[in-house]
């Protein structure tokens, strides 16, 4: 389990010990493109709400990176506070908030079956390069903006969902190789191109579009 999780529990079970006894509180599970989650609510007024939760999965992928094959992990891991602004008689509300992020993507260059590697625009064989390891990240703290709808039954479950976008800000990518050439400046100088390369792909993930759906139980 990830650090997110208990950090989300702790505070969810906080708002719990305030919410229940002054104001409406909810709790739920939710699942989208951040991940599987927990969320609590604290209703501060009819109109606003204020919620709190951790997303967290990891997904194994494939594909050419910069010209380059790669086995992947999406690893992703948030924690996050938002306000809610409901509309009145409509399920209807606008969310803001920011979430700590620690969204990675981890990626490890796949066997070549013998064949060169082309390295910032200059060619190595697998020997010299070994393999190549790379990690991407992004700001540790990022703002998220969007809409939501939130359906009740008889006030005590509901369905939520969640349309909106987590600015993640520019990646910082790390490369390294562990072949034979690794020590080589010629070797490193391509390697730093190959990196900047792979940021600027990178940068595509500077918007990530969150889409979830949440059960959530009403207190």
């Amino acid at each position: 389990m990830k650090t997110t999780f208990i950090k989300a529990t702790l505070a969810i079970f906080a708002l719990a010990a305030f919410g229940t006894a002054s104001a409406d509180f909810g709790i739920g599970l939710k699942a989208g493109t951040l991940g599987l989650g927990v969320e609590g609510r604290w209703s501060m007024l009819p109109w606003l709400d204020v919620r709190v939760g951790a997303n967290s999965f990891d997904y194994d992928d494939d594909g050419s990176q910069a010209g380059i094959n790669y086995d992947a992990t999406f690893a992703l891991d948030t924690f996050y506070a938002t306000g809610n602004f409901r509309f009145p008689l409509s399920p209807f509300r606008v969310t803001a908030g920011a979430f700590s992020n620690g969204n990675e993507f981890r990626m490890a260059s796949k066997d070549t079956g013998g064949a060169n590697f082309d390295i910032g625009g200059s060619t190595f064989s697998p020997a010299d390069v070994g393999s190549l390891q790379s990690v991407t990240s992004f700001d540790s703290t990022s703002p998220y903006l969007g809409v939501g709808y939130d359906f009740e039954i008889l006030g005590k479950v509901g369905l939520n969902f969640d349309f909106g976008v987590l600015w993640q800000g520019d990646p910082s990518v790390s490369l390294e190789a562990d072949g034979f050439a690794a020590g080589s400046q010629v070797f490193q100088d391509a390697l730093e191109a190959e990196r900047v390369e792979l940021e600027d792909e990178m940068s595509d993930f500077k918007a990530w579009p969150v889409v979830s759906v949440a059960f959530i139980y009403n207190f």
